[in-house]
């Protein structure tokens, strides 16, 4: 396993306890409750993605060690090389989370995450079976000398960050941490499928990014959790597999090679311009799953 895996792995009852607070915390909170079949999917599919990820992570330390051994240098462990590997993991995140919504190959891993109509603690453990799109984001930190063990590292930092920003319980926080941070409310509106919050707000730690590049919206509308067209099922296998049903489905049955690479690469939601009227626009996370 990697250094990301075991820290993670080490944090589980951390988050089990978390989520056994918040679920406290909460319960009289209409949208916010917790629905146990929903929460079990949630802690099913993180524990596939563990347990499914352990092999590739062995392929993905190699990679990363034979790219830092040919990087032209090498940066050691102090607290220089912790703020570029701190800020570089953060800005390969946003990168990798960005095309993740924008691609409907890589948004068919992504999209189990955002498919419960809940937003608690719990739906931070949703988390993809596939996971071999994390390598290409986390490569190029190797070849500008930081060590593997700082990368990953610095990945389980940035992921374990981001399950305290699953909830409810924090409203907005003092303004100068909202500026800089990815905070509760930030991270609400990227699970939102309201129109103006679709494929909004990508960042891991720092929002920075999403204010540079022009994904940033605030949280003002009340949110509407999970899908644009939501999939009705608690079970992990289909809440994993759903989108390449649906791929699968709009290829073999596409009019050319064009179409289908199309429904493959292009942005979720496309379609050809002589089915549609007019392709759907990025932002529109629209499954074509029943």
């Amino acid at each position: 396993m990697t250094t990301a895996q075991l820290i993670l792995l080490a944090a589980g009852p951390m988050f089990l306890l978390s989520i056994a607070v918040e679920r406290y915390l909460i319960r009289g909170a209409r949208k916010a409750r917790y629905d146990a079949r929903d929460t079990w999917a949630n802690i099913a599919t993180g524990a596939g993605s563990q347990i499914l990820g352990a092999p590739w992570a062995l392929v993905e330390v190699a990679a990363l060690v034979a790219l830092h051994h040919v990087a032209p240098v090498h940066l050691d462990h102090g607290w220089p090389a912790w703020v570029v590997a701190m800020v570089g993991v953060d800005v390969a995140y946003y990168a990798y989370h960005r095309l993740h919504h924008e691609s409907r190959l890589l948004w068919a891993i992504h999209v189990a995450h955002h498919s419960s109509k809940r937003y608690n603690l719990s739906v931070a453990l949703r988390q993809p079976w596939v996971v071999v799109s994390t390598l290409p984001f986390l490569a190029p930190l190797a070849v500008l000398g930081v060590s593997p063990e700082l990368i990953l590292t610095s990945f389980a930092i940035n992921l374990l960050y981001q399950f305290f920003i699953h909830t409810e319980a924090i409203g907005r926080m003092w303004a100068p941490i909202e500026f800089v941070f990815n905070t509760p409310s930030h991270h609400r509106v990227h699970h939102g499928s309201n129109n103006q919050y679709l494929d909004k707000n990508y960042a891991g730690i720092l929002i920075l990014w999403d204010r540079m590049f022009g994904s940033f919206e605030p949280e003002l509308a009340p949110v509407i959790y999970g899908l644009t067209k939501n999939i009705s099922t608690h079970n992990p296998f289909r809440i994993e597999t759903h989108e390449w049903v649906a791929i699968w489905r709009d290829v073999t049955t596409a009019g050319s090679a064009r179409d289908a690479l199309g429904y493959v690469f292009r942005h979720p939601g496309w379609a050809p311009a002589d089915l549609s009227g007019l392709s759907a626009p990025v932002g529109v996370r629209a499954e074509l799953t029943a």
